[in-house]
């Protein structure tokens, strides 16, 4: 859902792994969070074998500051079992990460942080978002988090994949010039398949049912009556769920960036609406990047906003038929890394240049495009595996390679900008099995909820968040911040919806009816 883009960051908390009853954890540095519904396996290799659980949930805290973050993070490990349903089964060591509170006068509770995803580690994002949140909330509430299972300093297991099928174009299963899915078909069924035979229970673990499971178990280990919850992005469908299915632990929740929660289709459905959310975003790209103060960086495009997008739709059509070479070997400039490129822009104001950059180099004969950072290697396998094995895990997807198809045709009609690929065939149709868990349904029923949300945001367009506020019903407030963009609380200075979101954290009262903000610190 989240679409976190390629990183370098080293992780400070890294220590060396220990013997499990899973794969030891990995040492990836970076992440890549693709938004794009592909899916994960539900049968394969042989599972962990069984380890008696400990005695008892004992968080022991030591420090792991990371680059850039708060000095005092600390970590702890949170033993869970594989399969909640047989707790005396193999067990799996989570990675939990903590910010004490420091404003005792105005002490509230324990505040948990949902990264988005799926695959966002919750220790970096108590590394890059704890003191903004810490600063607003007046250091009212410990804040915590967790890496999900699979994910930075917590134990699970990648499927391994094949390097080619976790290229950035082939991972989120871009469809061929015309819209052919032959090769996105052979690589779906191959990376189905391989998870089938590699992943085992661990791999069959990794769903948001569990997760919400996980983050339970962890509200008992910290011995709090009530979590106070912040989702972001895919974060907001956990902490629904997790609302939902423990209305009496939960307290304040605030969801930033949501989606359509509806259980018949969740990730599938997240991804289908990326086309229109990439056409509703693009003319604020259009506008920068008409501007005459692109001129001074050579970044302007066009003379008016309403050209960009023909010269980029004509550029990209050219590229699928004779694509450029880049700066980096074996990996040439096609039309759909010109669209993922683009797509990826739209996510945030400050990407907007090098997509600008690309689109010139790619427009000039004699000018060798370079590709933007982290499209010149493969996604991390078990970064790879927790994505898809998640979206795959908590719902069954369509298995007609025909549909799919047909899907794809129509949207490259009606959404040109990305070519089919938000409908694509992913390894979800070809995933054995039937999820463990019904997904959750978020119904009227249940704790007061606030949501915010960017009026043009590509990842999780605002249709997608009406379909949420419509599901919770007068049980939440919906907070609609005039700007385009992925991510909104203490994102962009917009003091309107900040205010917001900071008052009912640290008061509990929220609007009285649904809210509009315009854009900008003042409003």
């Amino acid at each position: 859902m989240t679409r976190p883009r390629p990183t370098g960051r080293d992780r400070a908390d890294r220590r060396p792994p220990r013997p499990t009853a899973t794969t030891p954890r990995t040492t990836t540095a970076g992440r890549y969070v693709i938004a794009v519904a592909l899916g994960a396996l539900t049968l394969g290799a042989a599972s962990p074998a069984p380890a008696a659980p400990p005695p008892a949930d004992r968080l022991v805290w030591t420090p792991c500051a990371q680059p850039g973050g708060p000095a005092d993070q600390r970590c702890a490990d949170l033993s869970v079992p594989v399969d909640h349903r047989a707790p005396d089964s193999a067990r799996l060591t989570l990675r939990v990460t903590r910010l004490p509170g420091d404003g005792p006068a105005a002490r509230r509770g324990v505040l948990l942080v949902a990264p988005g995803g799926p695959g966002g580690s919750g220790v970096e994002a108590l590394a890059h978002r704890g003191a903004a949140l810490r600063t607003a909330l007046r250091g009212a509430y410990d804040l915590v988090s967790l890496d999900p299972r699979g994910v930075g300093g917590s134990d699970g297991t990648g499927c391994g994949l094949r390097p080619d099928d976790r290229d950035v174009l082939a991972f989120r299963g871009w469809p061929g010039p015309g819209g052919d899915l032959h090769g996105v078909a052979v690589r779906a069924r191959r990376t189905a398949d391989t998870c089938a035979r590699n992943g085992g229970a661990v791999v069959r673990s990794y769903s948001t049912a569990n997760e919400v499971r996980d983050i339970e178990r962890l509200r008992r280990a910290l011995g709090t009556p009530k979590l106070s919850l912040y989702g972001v992005s895919y974060g907001t469908y956990v902490s629904a769920a997790y609302a939902q299915r423990h209305p009496g632990h939960t307290d304040r929740t605030v969801l930033d960036s949501s989606d359509d929660p509806d259980p018949t289709r969740v990730g599938r459905g997240w991804n289908a609406r990326t086309a229109a959310g990439a056409d509703e975003r693009f003319p604020d790209f259009a506008r920068w990047a008409a501007d005459p103060a692109r001129d001074a960086d050579g970044l302007r495009l066009a003379r008016h906003p309403e050209e960009v997008r023909p010269r980029v739709l004509a550029l990209a059509d050219r590229l699928d038929h004779a694509p450029r070479a880049t700066d980096t070997p074996h990996h040439p400039l096609t039309g759909n890394l010109l669209r993922q490129t683009v797509q990826q822009a739209l996510t945030d104001d400050a990407a907007f240049p090098w997509a600008a950059r690309l689109i010139t180099a790619a427009g000039d004969p004699d000018a060798t495009p370079a590709l933007p950072p982290g499209y010149g290697t493969p996604v991390p396998d078990r970064d790879a595996t927790v994505f898809l094995a998640t979206l795959c895990n908590d719902v069954r997807w369509p298995r007609d390679v025909r549909r799919y198809a047909r899907e794809v045709a129509v949207d490259r009609v009606r959404h040109p900008l990305t070519a089919g690929q938000p409908v694509t065939l992913t390894p979800c149709a070809f995933w054995p099995g039937a999820p463990a868990d019904a997904p959750v349904r978020v119904t009227p029923d249940g704790p007061p909820a606030l949501m915010i949300q960017n009026l043009r945001d590509p990842t999780t367009p605002y249709a997608g968040a009406l379909r949420m506020r419509a599901a919770l019903g007068a049980r939440a407030r919906l907070v609609t911040v005039d700007r385009g963009g992925h991510g909104v609380y203490l994102a962009h200075g917009n003091a309107c919806g900040d205010r917001a979101v900071t008052t009912y954290l640290r008061t509990g009262h929220r609007p009285a009816s649904d809210l509009r903000c315009t854009d900008g610190p003042g409003t």
